[in-house]
């Protein structure tokens, strides 16, 4: 953990720290630094090549000098001027000088920029200088200007847009005669420009599924007439090839360097937020009425990162097309959620937030246990548990809020045995909520709730809700669209329980299941949200809801198991995949076999199946077995187990657990006796008996399933794979059939 510090770090712990490699690692090489360790001491237990250590050793000499001025308010006016520049082109951004100055970050930009101490933008020639690049790539760096005597030159602000490529700005660093000038090689136009901010880097909870949204977004600008801008810092992705947009800009994905950019590229200051803007209403570029260049920036569509942003781009008069800033923020803010579901007439599950371990416990022994705790505003649902008694709150709690500070955390009674279900609509509300939404799809989760919704497996359609829980399910989403003024869009989450549909998150924003969604049904949704939110209407874009298809999707996800031998890789609510893949049969059985396949689990068609559930499966276990007792397979089953399948009348064959002694379901893996393993847990971690046999099951490349219900969903597909076999035939021919 590298916050978790006290200073001075004893010697024994830092020099583990610096031996051994970890995230958090080059925190303590900082630190080491600090304590006056030389280059040759970090490099003896690192083994960083000191070129790189010197790098940073220049840098934290540097922040002391910085840290021994004192405040911003107490410092020369010469010293910043000089100090500034130097800083900037070290790379230091102004958040952090704000923090080493104690000055606020808005009003050192504002002195910055006065001062021309203004980043310029170098050009990555992609074509390695043969032809002319058809999409400039572009970094962005803080150069030391030099002196050109008796010249005359714009500032960046206000320099003309120029196709030609190598600019001179100016700066007001300048004696009478002589301007400080730095090269900008950026290449601008005078067509207008709406820019797309990206996901940044792939990672658990934000991938590919953004980026295919993000270039969906490029190519509707190009449509439109409009320069599509792509800023991101991933360069191993869709969305930052060279043909995808018209200008790429990578950058990391800050405050700082991402206002840099759209203020570059506006041509000129932006003002303060505007009318409907201003007042949190949904807007096209008209409703945005921005004044120069930039005609809109997305946020919506690369993930939590640049929703992150949005407020303080707003702020900043950067013009934000599509749902508001408020209505974006309320829909994540669990108490405005709850205002908004009570106007709805939504149900929820009993809830509360939390700022003290206190009022942790206090809510759930109102709303009882087990509850599901999640920090608020998070990513992937990181630091998300299910927690069945008090003992387990406390240690959470203690962990949670160390880590989150004074964010709040968010109790929920968990909906045990509740289906959970995905719909996704799209939405063309104006400031003055006229418009309509149309439903892209309802997706149905294959395991049950608690498992995050980016580790579940879906189908579209859905294969066990009634007509009426999907009628129910399309009304609650229609008026949500409404009630948020949604332009573009939107995710909401739902789970179902006897009958009754709670409400458990809305996402006004590109989802990742959207991808999905589009290929399911053969519509461009993510490439149609775009253009709505650029100002298109549905009536205008001919967008209606369409009939469920005639094929059955499913979407499954893939696991990075295989890479960490040993991990428990059970299944909860933080999500652990790494990517998804998808099946589509005529039916939902074959659908579902032909997802395992693509996920590198394909099913066995004989052998023999392991079986083994907590208690709270047990009642819905023996029908299960059933079908794999049906389908030909041995059955081998723990005590507990096995005595539910001997009263249920389904044969199996008794074996002994780890603790109980040899031969035990350990041996029956390494022997190659089992083709798949069903468990269900009780008990969760690498070092319990059921954590050995999971990860046992990965090292050994053994198929294992963990809830009941995606066992039922394996059961029916290897019927369905032993009776027919499996074919496959273009996607085209799945949606010609949809329309015939």
């Amino acid at each position: 953990d590298a916050h978790a510090t006290n200073w001075p770090i004893p010697d024994e712990t830092l020099r583990r720290k610096l031996a051994v490699p970890s995230q958090g690692r080059l925190y303590y090489v900082r630190y080491a630094l600090k304590m006056g360790w030389t280059v040759e001491q970090i490099h003896g237990l690192t083994h960083i090549d000191p070129w790189f250590l010197a790098q940073m050793k220049e840098l934290t000499d540097f922040e002391s000098e910085l840290q021994s001025k004192g405040d911003f308010a107490s410092l020369d006016s010469q010293y910043v001027r000089g100090t500034l520049q130097k800083a900037k082109a070290l790379g230091y951004s102004d958040v952090q000088l704000s923090s080493i100055w104690n000055v606020d970050p808005k009003r050192l930009r504002q002195y910055r920029k006065q001062l021309g101490a203004s980043c310029v933008y170098k050009l990555v020639d992609t074509c390695a200088a043969e032809f002319e690049a058809a999409t400039p790539y572009y970094y962005s760096t803080y150069e030391m200007p030099f002196s050109v005597v008796g010249a005359t030159l714009a500032s960046p602000a206000t320099s003309p847009a120029s196709e030609s490529g190598r600019a001179r700005q100016a700066s007001p660093l300048q004696d009478a005669g002589t301007t400080m000038v730095a090269e900008d090689e950026i290449r601008l136009t005078d067509k207008p420009k709406v820019i797309i901010i990206g996901g940044g880097p792939n990672r658990i909870g934000q991938g590919i599924e953004f980026d295919y949204c993000c270039v969906q977004a490029a190519f509707a600008m190009r449509e439109l007439g409009l320069e599509s801008v792509m800023i991101n810092s991933n360069p191993e992705t869709v969305s930052t090839d060279y043909d995808t947009s018209d200008l790429l800009f990578f950058e990391p994905l800050t405050h700082e360097d991402v206002l840099n950019v759209c203020e570059r590229l506006n041509g000129k200051p932006f003002g303060a937020p505007r009318d409907a803007q201003a007042h949190g209403s949904a807007v096209g570029i008209e409703g945005a009425r921005p004044t120069g260049l930039v005609k809109g920036v997305i946020v919506q569509f690369g993930g939590q990162t640049p929703l992150n942003l949005a407020r303080g781009l707003h702020d900043a008069g950067v013009p934000i097309i599509g749902t508001s800033i408020d209505m974006l923020e309320a829909a994540g803010d669990r108490e405005k959620f709850r205002t908004l579901v009570e106007q709805v007439g939504l149900k929820q599950p009993a809830n509360g937030i939390a700022r003290s371990v206190d009022d942790a416990r206090k809510i759930a022994a109102e709303i009882g246990y087990p509850v599901l705790v999640r920090p608020s505003f998070v990513l992937g649902g990181r630091a998300m548990e299910i927690v069945s008694d008090e003992a387990q709150l406390n240690h959470y709690m203690a962990i949670a809020v160390k880590a989150e500070g004074s964010n709040p955390i968010l109790v929920d009674k968990f909906l045990d045995h509740a289906t959970e279900c995905d719909v996704d609509c799209i939405a063309d509300y104006d400031p003055l909520g006229n418009g309509r939404s149309v439903i892209c799809g309802v997706m149905e989760h294959i395991e049950e709730a608690g498992i995050h919704s980016g580790d579940s497996a879906c189908a579209l359609p859905p294969y066990s809700f009634t007509p009426e829980i999907i009628r129910q399910l399309k009304d609650h989403t229609h008026k949500l669209a409404s009630v948020l003024k949604v332009r573009g869009l939107m995710n909401v989450q739902y789970a179902i329980k006897d009958g009754e549909i709670y409400l458990i998150e809305v996402n006004p924003r590109a989802s990742r299941t959207i991808p999905f969604v589009g290929k399911a049904t053969g519509v461009p949704w993510a490439l149609l949200a775009a253009k709505v939110m650029a100002g298109e209407s549905l009536d205008k874009l001919g967008v209606h809801e369409i009939a469920d298809p005639k094929h059955v999707s499913v979407k499954e996800v893939v696991f990075p198991f295989s890479k960490f031998p040993g991990v428990d890789v059970i299944l909860g609510p933080e999500m652990r995949s790494t990517g998804e893949v998808m099946g589509i049969d005529d039916d939902f059985a074959g659908a579902y076999a032909k997802a395992q396949m693509a996920a590198g689990a394909a099913l066995p068609l004989a052998g023999t199946v392991f079986i083994s559930v907590n208690d709270r499966d047990k009642p819905e276990i023996a029908d299960v077995a059933r079908l794999y007792a049906d389908a030909g397979f041995k059955i081998l089953a723990t005590g507990g187990t096995y005595d539910v399948l001997a009263a249920a009348g389904v044969k199996s064959e008794r074996i002994s657990k780890l603790a109980e002694g040899r031969p035990n379901v350990r041996d029956a893996i390494k022997n190659g006796q089992l083709q798949l393993i069903i468990n269900t847990p009780t008990k969760k971690g690498p070092a319990t008996d059921e954590g050995k046999i999971r990860a046992m099951s990965v090292m050994n490349k053994v198929p294992i399933v963990t809830t009941v219900t995606a066992a039922r969903a394996a059961g029916k597909a290897i019927g369905k794979l032993q009776k027919n076999g499996w074919s496959v035939k273009p996607l085209q021919a799945y949606h010609a059939a949809k329309s015939d």
